[in-house]
């Protein structure tokens, strides 16, 4: 049975690893990994009016540390981030080659992680959208809202969260966000279409530069993986603080 340091320990080059971490933890597990986190970690902690975010701070954060000091053999309170001009986190100079990015939404938080190239990662919660003509309209491509028009209404919903993932990784991976237009790129999001750039800006060098995956999570939840380089695997697992010893 292959456990959760043998996985760590196989993090090849050209490969990508996807973590999937459930964020429903009891308030002693809750401690013990608030007390690992760094300084100003557990400051930011403190500033969740409400437990429940506070836990999936905490919980998400904590997995992170743990996930990235196994690939790193480095104790998880001793890595050290640092942040693009757009807010991206990465490792310091001398760990900058481990590529990670995180997303939470609500009881579900994704890493992903791969050794020098870009990667970035989304989950959201799908919630009901009286606006989301409106939201489409506003951020996606022409030729995106022409697909999301076309569907049958029962259908669009889940469209929109398959292209709303899509382009959020997107962005996260190239660490421009929101200074990044979302209008600016089309990715595909048809039911059974599978997950791919269809243009980037007119760049044919970007469209062979980037990848762009599904990721499978539980019911209720979408989420996509965008990868610098098509990676020579991507593989998944469910991350268990009880597990990693946290």
């Amino acid at each position: 049975m292959t456990t959760e340091a043998d996985a760590l320990r196989g993090l090849q080059a050209g490969d990508v690893h996807v973590w999937y971490i459930d964020l429903r933890v009891d308030a002693a597990t809750v401690a013990r990994l608030t007390a690992g986190l760094s300084p100003s970690e557990r400051a930011w902690a403190g500033r969740f009016m409400v437990e429940r975010d506070r836990r999936r701070f905490v919980m998400a954060r904590s997995a992170l540390r743990v996930l990235l000091g196994g690939y790193l053999g480095v104790p998880p309170g001793e890595l050290a981030f640092v942040y693009g001009a757009y807010g991206k986190p990465a490792l310091d100079g001398t760990h900058a080659a481990l590529g990670f990015n995180v997303s939470h939404s609500g009881e579900v938080a994704v890493v992903a992680a791969g050794w020098d190239r870009a990667v970035g990662v989304d989950v959201e919660a799908w919630r009901s959208l009286p606006d989301l003509a409106a939201l489409a309209a506003r951020v996606f491509a022409p030729a995106e809202r022409a697909v999301l028009d076309a569907l049958a209404e029962i259908d669009r919903p889940a469209a929109f969260f398959r292209c709303w993932t899509r382009k959020e990784a997107f962005i996260k991976a190239t660490g421009r966000g929101l200074a990044q237009p979302l209008d600016g790129f089309v990715v595909s999001l048809g039911p059974g279409e599978p997950a791919r750039f269809l243009d980037i800006g007119g760049d044919a060098a970007a469209l062979a530069r980037w990848t762009l995956h599904d990721l499978r999570l539980r019911e209720g939840y979408a989420g996509a993986l965008v990868v610098e380089r098509a990676p020579r695997a991507v593989l998944t697992r469910a991350w268990s603080a009880v597990e990693a010893g946290a």
